[in-house]
């Protein structure tokens, strides 16, 4: 039994070089596929190792067997058909049900550690409620934010006592956390803490605005990473505290970063109440009383086909219509005509970190084409045109000015390029709540449509104008 022990160590430190090397090779997009197979393969040796240990440990029976059998059949056939059948559009939404998921099982380890374990000692009982805490607030807020992000609830929400109900749910929460720690064993005391914790993440999530979305989703997912951290310390599991360590300080690290790009702190960003969500349309006259100049398809084609240099700005109205293929047809399209083609990627651009390098990449846009923010931002004004599609808080000039929902957050500079051509359907305004000033600029034409329907026809046209 030692030399099996011991095998599955070995096999859970190679798993976890694994895990530090994928994590790595994700840091790009030309690699981050790679990273992926390899973090796949380590978690793969991993699980192969545990059920060694498990199946030479002698506690199993027919019935532990069949349930474990059952619930691995379960989440794999799960997990299968999500990674087949999920659109892109929707995999915000599924993460958040990945990090709901991760959370409630490491919560559930911890209790159920908890009830065996009579006399645990002051760290593991330390570890363990920090665990239900963690896992339970991610259990609840990711499946209020997949709630949200599906349209199941708006964005914003709030009610009269609301925090104070919160600020309630977090006192009994840490309250009856303390009462386990200092040696009360007592299994309701620990159950008070989960269910407190739950009310917590929801009220957490629930005031929380459609364009922090992104960065909950990555807040959510640290402390999902965390959970298992920490029931790897209950369960004394070297891998599950690798790896949930990894998840946990690659969420956070990556958490900073997109606050950093919206200008605001987390602790702002949780506080909520930022966006209420695009709703219904407004007439085309901008309500900030502007003039909008609208645009033909063939005027569009035009435009872009005797560019030099054009920049694509997406947005999750691009995900929303499903249209990054017909985008990458017209890309295709002006490189062949010589047209310099790039795409400027907001860090929170979409409903999820990533969701445009995601989406792009999923149509085989080429990596080298895909520019950060600080990359593409001082081209804007040697660029003859950028095409903005389903994009709007992050190309709004407002954010330069104080005073309003979006002040000081980073912008992509697309009002000092030559000119702009936005795909939208109506002047609804975005997640912020206010008009986007590039609308109104002179040098912006509207293209109103569906994205998908105006990429194809600017194809179209563009073929049928200039061959």
């Amino acid at each position: 039994m030692t030399g099996v022990n011991d095998a599955a160590r070995i096999a859970w430190l190679l798993a976890a070089a694994a895990f530090v090397l994928g994590l790595h090779l994700m840091n790009s997009p030309a690699t981050a596929r790679r990273g992926n197979q390899l973090s796949a393969g380590g978690m793969t040796l991993a699980v192969i190792a545990a059920l060694v240990q498990i199946a030479t440990g002698g506690d199993m029976n027919s019935t532990r067997w069949g349930l474990f059998i059952a619930g691995a059949a379960l989440g794999g056939a799960a997990g299968l058909w999500a990674a087949r059948r999920v659109a892109m559009t929707a995999m915000p939404q599924l993460v958040s049900l990945f990090n709901t998921v991760g959370g409630g099982a490491a919560a559930l380890i911890a209790i159920a550690e908890y009830a065996r374990d009579t006399h645990p000692s002051g760290q593991v009982a330390t570890f363990t409620v920090l665990d239900v805490i963690i896992g339970a607030v991610t259990f609840s807020g990711s499946l209020l934010a997949a709630a949200k992000l599906q349209g199941y609830l708006s964005g914003s929400i709030s009610f009269a006592g609301s925090r104070i109900l919160n600020v309630a749910c977090a006192v009994a929460a840490v309250g009856s956390a303390a009462a386990v720690v200092a040696g009360a064993h007592s299994l309701p005391l620990l159950v008070v803490t989960a269910v407190t914790s739950l009310g917590f993440g929801l009220l957490m999530v629930l005031p929380i605005g459609g364009a922090d979305m992104p960065v909950v989703i990555s807040l959510l997912n640290a402390f999902t990473g965390t959970a298992v951290a920490m029931a790897g310390f209950v369960i004394d599991n070297s891998i599950l505290i690798i790896a949930g360590a990894l998840v946990g300080a690659s969420g956070g690290i990556l958490t900073k970063l997109m606050a950093d790009a919206m200008n605001r702190s987390i602790v702002n960003i949780m506080a909520g109440g930022f966006g209420t969500g695009a709703s219904g349309t407004v007439p085309v006259e901008a309500a900030s009383g502007g003039s909008v100049r609208s645009i033909t398809t063939d005027d569009a084609a035009l435009q872009l086909a005797y560019a030099e240099r054009v920049v694509i700005v997406p947005g999750y109205g691009l995900a929303a219509a499903q249209a990054a293929r017909e985008l990458q047809e017209l890309a295709q399209l002006l490189e062949g005509r010589g047209v310099e083609v790039f795409y400027a990627i907001h860090p929170v651009a979409g409903r999820m970190p990533g969701h445009m390098n995601v989406l792009l990449a999923e149509v085989n846009v080429p990596y080298d084409q895909l520019k950060e923010m600080e990359e593409i931002n001082p081209e804007f004004p040697r660029t003859d045109v950028a095409l903005v599609v389903g994009a709007n808080d992050v190309t709004n000039p407002a954010a330069r000015r104080p005073g309003n929902a979006v002040s000081g957050m980073p912008i992509l500079d697309v009002d000092r390029a030559r000119s702009a051509i936005v795909l939208k359907r109506s002047m609804a305004s975005g997640y912020a709540g206010i008009d986007n000033e590039l609308y109104t600029d002179p040098k912006t034409s509207m293209l109103f449509g569906d994205a998908k329907a105006s990429l194809a026809g600017l194809v179209a046209a563009t073929k049928a104008l200039v061959g």
